[in-house]
């Protein structure tokens, strides 16, 4: 019966420890022969000793393994091995089915040229840029006066003395939160992963600095490798990088909200500076001063003017004038009014003297009479416009001018 087809363990058939380590040693080395990369930690190397031990951790996450190499390869090697080391291992992946544990026994080791550092570098930030992780619009402000200042930066190194003499001289009163980890070396990114989330998650912490002093590529490489790039992208406070020398240029520089030349940059970037802002608001003050003065003196000047014209030299002279014109409107109307009521009176007499031409009043003075009939039914007289109106008998009222006589018809003639 094959492996594949024996039968699964069970609580009526468990499987001893030896035929699990024996069947999980059969599984791995079936991988075969591997080639590796990663950093080396924790390289125990002693001339007495046939066999080395070393550790090679993964540089994006927390993860390694266990290595093993003869002691002759390794003393053979151009360059000795040291922590933080980036190689390349040719390996087979082992596992000792007597304790239970697992292993690559390594048979080339190789270090990681700067060229292929370098080229790889390039290569992060190409891929990081074409994410948008490298635009300005996504880098966050640093504040004007920050009250606490993160710092993750080598313990006792001259980058932290740099950053916090600087800052403390420009502004006595800021306050450091320093957090000290490797800045180089397989545990560097970790710990300043671990240092940025403590510090980003401190509310009253305002801005982190991440700072070392120069150094190879490779013992810049921590501050190119993804990860750290990924978790300053997450961070909510702004970031400054300040790694290494004006010429170091790890893709942190590219990632943080600020890049600063050297650690001493980052400082006086980061903290103003307490006698320029003393001399900045003295001279604020001092064109405030000569602007309120120049203010005054215009306000002054304006007032000064308005009191020589004529309304306020003597404010009842506007009075006076209206008052004489209105007395001279009075007048032109009085006038006017005189002069039409005189014109309607000359034009009334002329129609009353026309009207009285007319009337039968003035006929009658020129010796002309009215001649009425008297109706027998007891109506109003009548006036005589025709013979057919004063048949004989008929008796008439003849009116002259000054007075009426009474007569009767005695017959009446048609016109010729």
């Amino acid at each position: 019966m094959t492996e594949q087809n024996a039968p699964k363990s069970s609580p009526e058939n468990p499987w001893p420890v030896a035929k699990l380590n024996g069947t999980v040693k059969k599984w791995i080395e079936r991988l075969g022969w591997l080639w590796v990369e990663g950093q080396l930690t924790q390289i125990n190397v002693k001339p007495t000793w046939k066999m080395s031990y070393l550790t090679l951790r993964d540089t994006q996450e927390q993860m390694s393994v266990q290595l093993t190499a003869d002691t002759a390869l390794l003393r053979s090697l151009p360059t000795p091995l040291k922590d933080g080391d980036r190689v390349v291992v040719l390996g087979k992946p082992t596992f000792y089915a007597g304790r239970g544990s697992f292993s690559m026994y390594v048979t080339d080791v190789r270090h990681v040229g700067e060229g292929e550092l370098l080229a790889r570098i390039e290569q992060l930030r190409k891929q990081l840029a074409g994410e948008g992780l490298f635009d300005a619009s996504r880098k966050r402000p640093l504040p004007y006066l920050p009250s606490t200042v993160g710092l993750i930066t080598g313990k006792g190194s001259a980058a932290e003395r740099d950053v916090l003499s600087v800052a403390q001289s420009r502004w006595p009163a800021v306050q450091f939160r320093v957090i000290n980890t490797a800045v180089q070396g397989a545990n560097a990114v970790p710990e300043v992963i671990a240092a940025l989330q403590q510090l980003d998650a401190d509310r009253e912490v305002d801005v982190i600095i991440i700072a070392r002093g120069g150094g190879s590529v490779e013992d810049l490489l921590p501050f190119s490798e993804e990860a750290l790039q990924r978790v300053v992208v997450a961070a909510r406070t702004p970031v400054v990088s300040a790694i290494g020398h004006e010429p170091d240029n790890p893709v942190l520089d590219n990632i943080a909200d600020m890049r600063a030349a050297t650690p001493t940059d980052a400082a006086k970037r980061v903290v103003p500076d307490a006698a320029q802002e003393h001399a900045f608001v003295a001279e604020a003050r001092s064109r405030m001063n000569a602007a309120l003065r120049g203010w005054v003196e215009r306000e002054r000047a304006g007032i000064a003017s308005l009191r020589t014209r004529p309304v306020l030299a003597d404010p009842m002279t506007s009075l006076t004038q209206r008052r004489e014109e209105v007395s001279r409107a009075l007048a032109m109307i009085r006038r006017d009014v005189s002069y039409l009521l005189r014109q309607e009176s000359n034009r009334v007499v002329s129609l009353r003297s026309q009207v009285s031409a007319l009337g039968p009043s003035a006929t009658l003075e020129r010796g002309y009479a009215v001649v009425q009939v008297l109706p027998r039914d007891g109506s109003g007289p009548e006036v005589v416009t025709s013979i057919g109106q004063s048949p004989p008998g008929s008796q008439l009222r003849i009116r002259v001018a000054d007075g009426s006589v009474t007569a009767a018809s005695m017959s009446t003639t048609p016109a010729d």
